[in-house]
């Protein structure tokens, strides 16, 4: 008997920034069979759930030692899902493992915004040493070193930006950071159009960043 399918697994823009939303903050069972999405933000997780057709409920839960239910979660079965997911180098293993991802790359920008939605950031600041020095940095993050290697050289061969590679102190992630000269070529390529699924309130920030670097250019 074919087992069925929850996901249509089909390539697109919506597709693509779901499996990076799945690649930062997603878990995939050792079952082979169970994945589920897990935020703080119940928006990313209706995305999720909006981008992959998805009619699971979305619940609330703990995490740890914590025992308040302040994070959303939703949770599915799909053994063909879990399957093509294996076949693009996600794994149950993923956080410390991960390396490179078969993604297409007319989608790896939807895919990057994704990734960026679940666990990158952007901060942007004035800078007192020099005057009126405005900056902004786009940074994505993840537990495995090997897969951070991979971004960065998707990045280069696409725009020929470099970034820049650290690692946190507070929770041994790697961190590979753009600053606002690569951030300009990067960030118009993730947000290529006002119709494209991505966390509100990350746009509102970078929209911001660049509408103050205009006018402090202009």
């Amino acid at each position: 008997m074919r087992p069925l399918a929850r996901v249509k697994i089909k390539w697109s823009p919506d597709f693509a920034y779901a499996i990076g939303l799945l690649t930062t903050d997603g878990n995939i069972s050792p079952d082979r069979r169970h994945i589920s999405f897990t935020s703080k933000d119940k928006e990313l997780v209706s995305l999720f759930k909006k981008c992959f057709d998805l009619s699971n409920k979305i619940t609330r839960k703990g995490r740890g030692d914590d025992v308040r239910k302040r994070y959303y979660l939703v949770q599915f079965g799909d053994v063909l899902f879990y399957r093509f997911l294996l076949s693009i180098g996600l794994s149950s293993a993923k956080s410390k493992t991960i390396g490179s991802l078969k993604v297409p790359d007319e989608y790896v920008f939807d895919f990057l915004r994704g990734h960026f939605d679940g666990d990158g950031t952007f901060y942007s600041y004035w800078d007192p040493r020099w005057k009126s020095s405005y900056m902004f940095y786009t940074v994505f993050i993840s537990a495995s070193k090997n897969h951070v290697d991979w971004l960065r050289r998707v990045l280069f061969q696409r725009l020929k930006i470099n970034g820049h590679i650290s690692k946190s102190r507070e929770n041994s992630a790697y961190q590979l950071k753009y600053a606002k000269t690569e951030s300009l070529k990067l960030l118009p390529k993730m947000y290529y159009s006002d119709n494209i699924a991505c966390l509100s309130r990350k746009l509102r920030k970078v929209k911001k960043a660049l509408a103050t670097d205009r006018r402090h250019n202009s």
